[in-house]
C-alpha cells in the first residue's frame, strides 16, 4: 500500500482534488455562491459583493519550516503571514482578513507567543490585513496556520491560462531567500551588507502585492508565486496549463549577493520562498506588464511539449542538465 511519502505532496493534492470533484459538493452550496477557482491554485476564488474574493491557507511547523532557538519568533510570525499574503498577491489581489490557529506545547514561554504574534501583526500592518480570530490548541511542536481572505478587482490570475508561444516572466530577482538560508546554515548571519540582505530576504520575505495587481490589470491571466523554487513552480504552472516550457538560464535574474555563493544559478532555479511572481502571456502583454511594475524579466516561453516538462537552455541553446530542485512536502 502506498504511503503519502511514496507519492509526495503534488500527487496527494491532485488525488484529494479529484476526490472532492467527484463528490460534486457544489450541489450543496448556497444559492448564489459561484466558485471561480477551486483546489489546485494559489487560492480559491468566488464572486462577492466587493468583487472576486480569494481565500488561501498556509502552515508553518517547527523543525520543518523553522528551528526553535535559531529563528526569532517575530520572524516566524512574519513569514507565516507573508506566505498567505503572497498567495493572495499571486492571484492579483489584496489581503483583507486572517484567521490564525496556533499549536503550542504546554512548556512554551508566553513571551515567545507574544513575539510570534508581534511578527504577524507587523506583517498585517505592512500589507493592510486584519487578524479577525482563530484558535489555540495544544501540540507536541509549535505550528502556525493562517487562513486568509483577499479581494481582486478583476478575474484573478490562475495557473491554468498559459498557451504555447506565451512569454514566461518573473517579477524580480530570485535566490535571495535560499542564499540567506545557506548563510545561516553556514554560521554566517550577516558579516557585510550583501550577506545581511540575503539573511533578511530569508527571514522577512516581501510578497509582491502591488506587482500582482499591476500584472493583472496589464491583461495577464496566468500567474502564481515562486514559493517552492522557480523550476518546481514552473512545472506546476505548465502542467496546470497543459503546456511545456523552455527557459534561458542567462535570462533568469539572480538576486544581488547570490553571485558570491557556490553555483549561484542553482539558488535562483531551486531556491524557495522568494515570493516573486511567475507569469505568462502573449509577449507584448508580458512586456507591458514588466514595464508597469518596473522590474523583472522575460526568462523563456511556453511550448507545446508534454505538460509540465521544463527545459533549461544554456547560452549556446543547448539543454542543460539541472538537478531536481525545489521544496515539496512529504518527499
Amino acid at each position: 500500500m502506498a504511503t503519502v511519502g511514496d507519492i509526495g505532496e503534488l500527487a496527494l493534492v491532485e488525488r484529494l482534488g479529484a476526490q472532492v470533484g467527484a463528490a460534486r459538493l457544489s450541489r450543496a452550496a448556497r444559492p448564489g455562491f459561484h466558485l471561480r477557482i477551486g483546489i489546485g491554485d494559489d487560492a480559491a476564488a468566488w464572486h462577492g459583493d466587493a468583487g472576486i474574493w480569494v481565500a488561501t491557507t498556509d502552515t508553518m511547523v517547527e523543525d520543518v519550516h523553522f528551528t526553535r532557538g535559531k529563528t526569532p519568533w517575530r520572524d516566524v510570525g512574519w513569514k507565516a503571514m507573508a506566505a498567505n499574503v503572497s498567495d493572495v498577491a499571486a492571484m492579483g489581489g489584496a489581503p483583507v482578513s486572517a484567521l490564525v490557529t496556533l499549536g503550542l506545547p504546554r512548556g512554551l514561554d508566553v513571551a515567545a507567543v507574544d513575539d510570534l504574534y508581534a511578527g504577524m501583526i507587523a506583517a498585517c500592518i505592512r500589507y493592510g490585513a486584519l487578524i479577525v480570530g482563530g484558535d489555540v490548541v495544544s501540540a507536541g511542536e509549535v505550528f502556525v496556520t493562517v487562513a486568509m481572505t483577499g479581494v481582486c478587482g478583476a478575474e484573478p490570475l490562475r495557473r491554468s491560462a498559459a498557451r504555447p508561444g506565451d512569454a514566461i516572466a518573473v517579477s524580480g530577482p530570485l535566490g535571495a531567500s535560499a542564499g540567506g538560508l545557506h548563510l545561516l546554515q553556514a554560521g554566517r548571519s550577516g558579516a557585510n551588507g550583501a550577506e545581511e540582505a540575503l539573511v533578511r530576504a530569508h527571514r522577512r520575505p516581501e510578497p509582491q502585492i502591488e506587482a500582482g495587481q499591476r500584472i493583472l490589470h496589464s491583461g495577464i491571466r496566468c500567474g502564481m508565486d515562486v514559493s517552492d523554487g522557480l523550476l518546481l513552480d514552473l512545472r506546476r504552472l505548465t502542467k496546470a496549463s497543459g503546456v511545456g516550457a523552455k527557459i534561458e538560464a542567462a535570462r533568469v535574474p539572480v538576486a544581488p549577493g547570490v553571485e558570491m555563493l557556490p553555483e549561484p544559478l542553482s539558488f535562483a532555479l531551486g531556491g524557495g520562498e522568494d515570493y516573486q511572481l511567475l507569469f505568462a502571456g502573449p509577449p507584448q502583454v508580458v512586456e507591458q506588464a514588466l514595464e508597469s511594475i518596473g522590474a523583472g524579466a522575460v526568462i523563456g516561453e511556453a511550448t507545446p511539449d508534454e505538460p509540465g516538462v521544463v527545459r533549461v537552455m544554456d547560452a549556446e541553446g543547448r539543454e542543460m542538465e539541472v538537478a531536481s530542485a525545489g521544496w515539496e512536502h512529504l518527499r
